[in-house]
């Protein structure tokens, strides 16, 4: 009589603890659901974030010149967009329905108002949106003996010598006491001298100014 007790309790206490162990199994599988409910519902809005387009940002003052690259978009209206544009020579951009619209000279904000009364001859409540995609016209100039002289792009603070760093440095046999900017103020054009050794020595800082869009560096 005890042995059939004790086996009907063993037998008891084994389908305890497996219907224990069967639900925990469920509890421990059931958030699993949930987590692939919320990661599907969060992959919408991942999604659209990671399409949502950053404006490149400009220099202070930036106004736009020949070369530059722009892309003009209107909200609703594709027709008239124009993705991926560039300022013709003589300051123009050529948009859908709109044809030429001066562009150089203007800053992306001055330009967005005149496209946007434009296109008001042809949609009703336009909303153009106006982007710097690359800037070209910015541009500053070295010339003599450096390893490697020409235009370089001015799309940040540069001064003299970090552009003639930029450069490849300065020649053997450069009269590096004689390097000179020149720049074009107020119609005329003036000269800023650059004492090198002085300079990259850390004396005479003011002379390493920062450089604007125009300015040649001339090292003989």
């Amino acid at each position: 009589m005890r042995g059939t007790i004790l086996s009907a309790t063993i037998v008891s206490v084994t389908a305890l603890a497996a219907a224990a162990s069967t639900s925990l199994a469920v509890l421990a599988q059931a958030p699993a659901p949930a987590l692939a409910a919320n990661a599907a519902a969060s992959a919408p809005a991942a999604a659209a974030a990671a399409i949502v387009p950053v404006r490149p940002a400009t220099p202070n003052g930036y106004v736009i010149g020949v070369d530059d690259v722009l892309s003009i978009l209107f909200w609703r209206d594709k027709d008239l967009s124009a993705p991926d544009i560039t300022v013709r020579p003589d300051g123009k951009v050529t948009l859908p329905l709109l044809n030429d619209v001066q562009a150089a000279g203007l800053t992306p904000e001055q330009l967005r108002d005149t496209v946007l009364d434009a296109a008001r001859k042809y949609v009703e409540d336009p909303n153009p949106t106006v982007i710097v995609k690359e800037i070209k016209s910015r541009k500053v100039f070295i010339t003599g003996q450096v390893e490697k002289p020409g235009p370089y792009p001015l799309n940040g603070t540069v001064t003299v010598l970090q552009l003639i760093a930029t450069a490849g440095g300065v020649q053997e046999y450069a009269k590096v006491e004689r390097i000179v900017v020149m720049r074009t103020e107020n119609g005329k054009t003036v000269s800023h001298k650059f004492t090198y050794k002085q300079v990259s020595q850390g004396n005479n800082l003011q002379q390493n100014i920062e450089l604007k869009p125009g300015d040649t560096i001339v090292v003989p």
